[in-house]
């Protein structure tokens, strides 16, 4: 892993004279009860160590989105859009609903356009069959969106990594493949900033 200097400059963070990149952790489930807070503190844990980059959790729950069409909800829209212009990169955290991603996330998504154009992301899913299902749906909906998403794509077990399907207790084996995600996000987010 290198090292960089990070240096503060007019309220921007510079690494090595470049801006740092700014990658949002997006929590794909607003279910009460829901534990993608959990693995989203965890791979923040894990990226915060690296020095790439700045993660920050962006909780699509407190953004309180209205459904695609609904009036009266242009200020949460407006909060939501400003938030992912602000950002380089995505790492989507997301469970498996009946064998897709959540309908919160899929109106997240479409509530923004070209905030999402030309930024790379990963997929950190999770579910009985780790969530690949719900993976393989997020990819098609990031291509038409113009994300361009990393190979590596960490899958958690319901079964395995979760103690009675509610506390996040990930295997240890996970780490190699977060690291390499994060790799892969880092990079493409950086080089696809030159297209915007």
């Amino acid at each position: 892993m290198s090292v960089y200097t990070v240096v503060v400059y007019d309220g921007l963070e510079l690494i090595g004279g470049y801006n740092m990149l700014k990658i949002g952790i997006i929590l794909g489930s607003t279910r009460p009860g829901r534990v993608s807070p959990q693995v989203g503190e965890w791979v923040k844990a894990l990226a915060d160590k690296r020095g790439d980059a700045t993660y920050e959790i962006v909780d699509i729950a407190d953004y309180k989105l209205p459904f695609f069409g609904e009036s009266g909800a242009e200020a949460q829209i407006q909060k939501w859009s400003e938030k992912l212009a602000s950002l380089d990169g995505f790492v989507f955290v997301t469970p498996e609903y009946n064998h897709s991603i959540t309908g919160a996330l899929k109106n997240a998504l479409d509530l923004a356009r070209e905030e999402w154009n030309n930024k790379a992301a990963g997929i950190v899913s999770y579910g009985s069959t780790g969530g690949a299902r719900a993976a393989e749906h997020l990819r098609g909906i990031m291509g038409e969106l113009l994300i361009a998403d990393v190979k590596t794509h960490p899958t958690l077990s319901l079964f395995t990594d979760f103690e009675n399907f509610s506390t996040f207790k990930p295997a240890d084996l996970h780490v190699s493949n977060i690291n390499l995600m994060l790799d892969q996000v880092a990079a493409w987010s950086g080089a696809l900033k030159t297209l915007r």
